[in-house]
């Protein structure tokens, strides 16, 4: 049933709540209109302007909405929220509705169908002139500049809305529907880059040590070989160079948010985050693989909306690799280092997508101001990361406070980038602290206890709740300078390749030799330990010169 010819009452939308029927329209609710222009009906008779105020205080009989009259709705208007300060990039007319939980999927979808059709009559009423025009006119969307709903998402069943381009009356119209939570008015978020610059490696020597590093630590990496294999983790960015030879063919293209966007990585930042992720020289969980989901065009920046897809698409992902129980599949884990102003629907999004399963680490903001100001900085249920230095200091540009989790190493990172299949970059910025902490839950979900079993499945497995509380617990504390108050003092550790029992509740194995599966990054004995020949007395003597050499005994 379509309204191209009538004006659908408010009385319809407010009906939502208790039924699917849609009221027939008598001839007297029908409002003559006419064709005008390319967009639409002509204007109806002017009304006495009135506030919003007045349009939905208390008292009044009836109401109006633009041009639409209804008797007084029974339902409270849901809250507007501007995502962000003044200084964020607000998106004109562009919209992310949230609605209730419980709500059916017929009732969703009638809702939906209700809305696009008033939107498409509210915009035929507009003159070509209007700045809704100007606004959808400079959005790709496809030459419709009629506005309406773009786009809808579904985040494990515990997050359920839609994005779209919409006139003020029709906005109204959505916050008097019982199905709503919510509008938030959408914006621009951006790549959480702070500079570029030459440097070193030190970022994954300084996880691996309890202690600070010196120069005979500061280029040793410490760690287990077999740190990410079975998990995914999933770079929400710019997308990631796939063919970049340290990925080793562990890098896939996942999907591409941004509408008539390529599916290349033409900035570099998620390709750097995703080689501090799982690369093999650069990354913290070198057998992982990593899945790219470019959520921000090739200048860094992007919507909040299309954000918000980008976690739908992860968790979806997940979802479906749980549910076929591979075996050999751990798990999987997320990075997002991307902020913008708050927004209440990130960071609704990004708490589903863990209550869904996956381990999550967000970039903590290159502001230098609370961190609770931002997102997905403020969601709670992600790890948020602050960066640090090579000197174990708060990096002058991270956010802080009591939002923040954990430190990682921010200033001066190295890692893998753009350009060729080869090419790396040193780039500074809690987006480079936040894969470290990513690389490390995927490090962790690999090595799980009793994860190799063939009975093992990625659902029996450590929860993301139960991880954040044991990598934090698990963090070396009370090292870090330039701290504001409120701020934990606490620095991811990877284990520094010893056995992990005091990770997952027993005992911490301490021990000062290699172990057999470990890897001494940039050690000049590796080689030798490496090719130690199968036979008995060769192998003993050439063990006995290793250990002579150390003055072990």
């Amino acid at each position: 049933m379509r309204f191209e010819k009538s004006v659908v009452p408010i009385a319809v939308l407010a009906s939502l709540g208790s039924s699917l029927v849609i009221p027939e329209l008598s001839e007297r609710s029908k409002m003559p209109c006419h064709s005008k222009g390319k967009h639409s009906m002509e204007k109806l008779p002017a009304e006495k302007e009135t506030s919003r105020e007045e349009r939905f205080g208390d008292g009044e009989k009836h109401k109006s909405v633009g041009k639409l009259k209804f008797q007084e709705a029974p339902f409270p208007l849901a809250p507007m929220v501007m995502s962000g300060s003044a200084s964020d990039k607000i998106l004109p007319h562009r919209y992310i509705v949230v609605l209730k939980k419980g709500a059916s999927r017929e009732e969703i979808d009638f809702h939906k169908e209700l809305i696009s059709e008033v939107q498409l009559q509210s915009a035929r009423q507009l003159d070509d002139s209007d700045p809704f025009f100007v606004s959808t006119a400079d959005a790709e969307n496809c030459g419709v500049t009629t506005g309406g709903i773009q786009d809808s998402f579904d985040i494990a069943g515990l997050l359920n809305g839609y994005v779209g381009y919409f006139t003020d009356a029709v906005v109204d119209l959505i916050r008097l529907s019982p199905l709503v939570e919510f509008v938030e008015r959408d914006s621009m978020v951006h790549a959480s880059e702070f500079d570029t610059q030459n440097g070193a490696p030190w970022g994954l020597s300084r996880i691996s040590h309890r202690e600070r590093l010196n120069l005979g630590s500061f280029n040793k990496y410490l760690y287990d070989d077999e740190g990410g294999k079975g998990v995914t983790s999933y770079v929400i960015d710019t997308g990631i160079n796939v063919d970049h030879k340290d990925f080793g063919g562990r890098a896939k293209w996942g999907k591409t948010v941004p509408l008539n966007d390529e599916d290349v990585d033409g900035n570099g930042h998620g390709t750097h985050c995703a080689g501090t992720i799982a690369s093999k020289h650069y990354g913290v969980a070198k057998a992982a693989k990593v899945v790219a989901v470019k959520v921000l065009r090739s200048n860094g920046s992007g919507s909040m909306s299309d954000v918000i897809k980008g976690v739908e698409f992860a968790t979806q992902s997940h979802q479906k690799d749980a549910k076929e129980k591979k075996k050999g599949f751990k798990g999987s884990t997320a990075n997002m280092s991307l902020g913008g102003g708050k927004s209440p629907a990130l960071d609704m999004a990004v708490n589903a997508a863990v209550k869904a399963g996956i381990h999550f680490a967000v970039a903590a903001g290159n502001e230098n101001q609370d961190a609770c100001n931002t997102s997905p900085a403020a969601a709670e249920n992600a790890i948020t990361v602050g960066a640090s230095t090579l000197s174990d200091d708060r990096a002058y540009f991270s956010n802080w406070g009591k939002c923040v989790d954990i430190f990682a190493p921010g200033l001066n990172i190295l890692s893998t980038y753009i350009g060729s299949d080869d090419a790396t970059a040193t780039l500074s910025g809690t987006s480079m602290a936040s894969p470290h902490v990513a690389g490390l839950l995927t490090y962790f979900l690999s090595l799980q206890p009793d994860s190799d079993s063939d009975f093992f499945t990625a659902g029996s497995g450590v929860t993301p709740e139960q991880l954040k509380k044991k990598l934090i617990a698990y963090s070396t504390n009370d090292i870090l300078y330039d701290l504001p108050e409120g701020t934990p003092n606490a620095l991811i550790y990877n284990g520094g390749g010893h056995d992990l029992k005091g990770f997952w509740g027993g005992k911490d194995k301490e021990v000062a030799s290699p172990q057999p599966n470990n890897r001494f990054q940039d050690f000049d004995l590796q080689d030798m330990v490496d090719n130690l020949g199968s036979k008995t007395d060769a192998l003993f003597d050439q063990v006995r010169n290793v250990l002579d050499k150390l003055n072990i005994i």
